[in-house]
């Protein structure tokens, strides 16, 4: 027998026992990468085949959502929980990412499609939704002729391009013949609406779907689990305390490259555990904080662009944690696990876990309370106040004037209404697919990927802002956390601090000063050519990716030399703050100016040190000959910070420097304007 030969018998005697053992390789397979770790893809079977999976899985309804940070997402599980209570639909939740939609007009048409979809950007699909819109930009007409759909899109009408993704996905399907059912649905963050958005539009299509696929309600319909429930009796190993990955539990090894440094890829589905190695206070007020935080990334293989977004993992402080499981009466320390009753579905955080563990790091329970999740709870409030939280659930106005206006978050409410006693009952599995995961919090990052390849820098203003109402303060989880490690670090004090943290996290994971973060890339960008000059308007922590811009430019001069600085185009800074107490980074802009000579000017408007305010787009209007001249050279425009007044009112004060001097109409100079952000050369990061 010669080698060939043995290699082949070797070869089908691996085939076959392959064969043999399929199905129980399949499960070590879903019991290594799908069962237990929620990021990852959730069809067993590994297809990508959408009407494939359906099938398999018996499904007679489809949500498909495009998510950037977890909201549409949320939305989507609602809406397939919804169907699924009230009418006994067989209803598959999924992520646009995960398949292919090649085989979509091959849908049985009695199985309608719901797509929620976010929009990001000027008016992009999410990132993980690219192969969606690829599919949607391929088609032609009457290729989806077979298809039923309804849409819901969350956006900010601050924004140019107010739900821009749902609107596109919206035409581009009805050209290919799909047929919507009912009208499109469009939630405004700006307006802070976007429940109530959604419910409007919920109501209005499932009162539609009862029609279209001749549905009857169940009317006695009771909460039931997506998921199996087992308590278990002790933490193992793979038991999560609240680790924001599978990768970092103990019985997990993390993996390194050959300089070192630990793999990613870091994104929503496993972050960097990176130190803080600088934390300082930037505000000299004393009743304002403003934090500026480094984040070391050399142990990893991270790498960021200047202008990208820096995401910040939170855990709810200790306050909020005790009083949410004082409220539902849970025992923190109650170990469980949970496996999907259906194949197509993840589970919400790591399992096993604990009770503690799952509310601190894996319930967004400190954000404020939806008329739809008040409506959940019904079945079981408390006799005395039931008639009342009815009322509440489908009254809007009334609920916003009880509820919203309090700033309660769910743990205030109930206790509120409830004159202080506990809600005893409420099914903890009802408050795991109730309440939407706790999601990290992005931030525009401060630094200069040439100047700081190695670390990346967070500003962040501490919000603590007192409730008249209620004299309950609303609070910031992620700048209150960065505060806790600020003072930590720096004097070691937090008696006076409004909340507290476990700042080493769960066995010890971010001892000493360390988070989880990982880089979301923007289109927020310096031109390539530095000749082109660069107009930055950034009032308050709006300025921190500008802080990030001109040490950008101040690393290359230094590095490239005089040379450079002559043919670099300027940049000019309009920043604005209160008062010089909160003027950051005040010292910073006098060192650039050194380097930077006349080829950088901050114009600095203090809005407070007068009796009238001056706000940045007064400096601008202030400037207009100048400002003019700089567009004419084809400068770039920068807009950063608040979305709902102060880029609105830039972007109309720049909207009147092109109408006065160069003799457009108002209308003209808008259309102007509009052009520039579809070029790139109106660039805003605003939220």
């Amino acid at each position: 027998m010669n080698s060939t030969d043995l290699i082949a018998i070797v070869v089908l005697g691996a085939l076959f026992w392959i064969y043999r053992n399929l199905d129980s390789i399949k499960e070590f397979i879903n019991d290594q990468f799908y069962d237990n770790d929620p990021a990852l893809g959730v069809n067993s079977n590994g297809t990508r085949d959408l009407v494939e999976v359906l099938r398999d899985n018996d499904k007679n309804y489809l949500v498909l959502y495009g998510s950037q940070t977890g909201t549409a997402e949320d939305y989507a599980k609602k809406f397939g929980k919804e169907l699924t209570a009230r009418f006994q639909l067989r209803v598959m939740v999924a992520d646009l990412e995960h398949y292919d939609f090649d085989t979509l007009n091959e849908l049985p048409d009695n199985i309608p499609v719901t797509f929620v979809i976010s929009t990001y950007g000027e008016g992009d699909f999410p990132d993980g939704s690219v192969n969606f819109e690829q599919y949607l930009n391929e088609l032609d007409a009457e290729m989806l002729d077979n298809l039923r759909f309804s849409i819901f899109g969350l956006g900010n009408t601050t924004y140019e391009f107010f739900n821009g993704a749902a609107r596109k996905a919206l035409d581009k399907l009805q050209n290919a013949g799909a047929r919507l059912i009912g009208a499109l649905g469009e939630g405004d963050d700006g307006a802070g609406t976007t429940d109530e958005d959604y419910l409007t539009w919920k109501e209005e299509t499932i009162e539609l779907l009862q029609t279209e696929l001749d549905l009857s309600e169940d009317e006695d319909k009771q909460f039931e689990s997506s998921f199996g429930y087992t308590e278990l009796t002790t933490i193992e190993n793979n038991t999560s305390l609240g680790e924001p990955s599978k990768q970092y539990l103990p019985n997990a090894t993390l993996q390194y490259n050959s300089e070192g440094e630990q793999r990613g890829p870091f994104d929503l589905a496993q972050p960097y555990i990176a130190p803080i190695i600088k934390t300082k206070e930037l505000f000299q007020s004393k009743d304002r904080n403003c934090i500026h935080t480094e984040f070391d990334i050399s142990g990893s293989e991270i790498t960021y662009q200047t202008g990208d977004h820096l995401a910040i993992w939170p855990s709810n402080p200790d306050e909020a944690v005790s009083q949410f499981l004082r409220v539902f009466e849970l025992n923190p320390e109650t170990i469980f696990d949970l496996k999907a009753k259906d194949s197509t579905m993840k589970l919400p955080f790591l399992c096993p876990t604990t009770v503690g563990a799952v509310v601190r790091h894996y319930l967004e329970i400190t954000g404020p309370i939806s008329r739809q999740t008040l409506g959940l709870l019904v079945s079981y409030a408390p006799e005395s106040i039931k008639d009342h939280i009815i009322t509440l659930s489908k009254d809007k106005s009334l609920f916003a004037s009880e509820i919203l206006a309090s700033k309660f978050n769910l743990a205030d409410a109930l206790l509120s209404l409830n004159n202080g006693q506990t809600w005893s009952g409420v099914p903890w599995l009802l408050l795991i697919e109730m309440l939407p995961k706790l999601s990290p919090r992005y931030y525009s990052i401060s630094s200069s990927s040439l100047s700081e390849p190695n670390t990346i820098h967070a500003t962040s203003i501490v919000e603590n802002t007192p409730n008249d109402t209620t004299g309950i303060n609303t609070i910031g989880v992620t700048t209150n956390l960065l505060r806790n490690i600020q003072l930590v670090k720096t004097q070691g004090d937090l008696t006076s601090l409004p909340v507290h943290y476990d700042l080493e996290g769960p066995r010890g994971l971010f001892a000493n000063g360390q988070l989880p973060i990982h880089v979301r890339h923007s289109t927020f960008r310096l031109p390539k050519d530095n000749s082109i000059p660069v107009i930055m308007i950034g009032p308050g922590t709006g300025v921190a990716p500008f802080r990030g811009f001109v040490r950008e430019r101040f690393a290359e001069i230094k590095r490239d030399g005089s040379d450079s600085l002559e043919k670099m185009g300027k940049m000019v800074l309009f920043y604005g703050s209160r008062d010089n107490d909160d003027y950051l980074y005040r010292d910073e802009w006098v060192e650039y100016s050194k380097t930077l000579e006349d080829k950088f000017e901050i114009d600095v408007a203090l809005s407070r040190v007068q009796e009238q305010k001056i706000y940045v787009q007064h400096r601008l209007a202030e400037r207009k000959e100048e400002i003019s001249q700089l567009l004419q050279k084809g400068a770039y425009v920068y807009v950063c910070g608040d979305a709902k007044r102060m880029a609105k009112d830039v972007q109309h004060a720049i909207a009147n420097i092109l109408s006065e001097t160069k003799g457009l109409t108002e209308s003209e100079a808008q259309e102007v304007v509009k052009a520039m952000k579809v070029a790139g050369k109106y660039q805003e990061d605003i939220w």
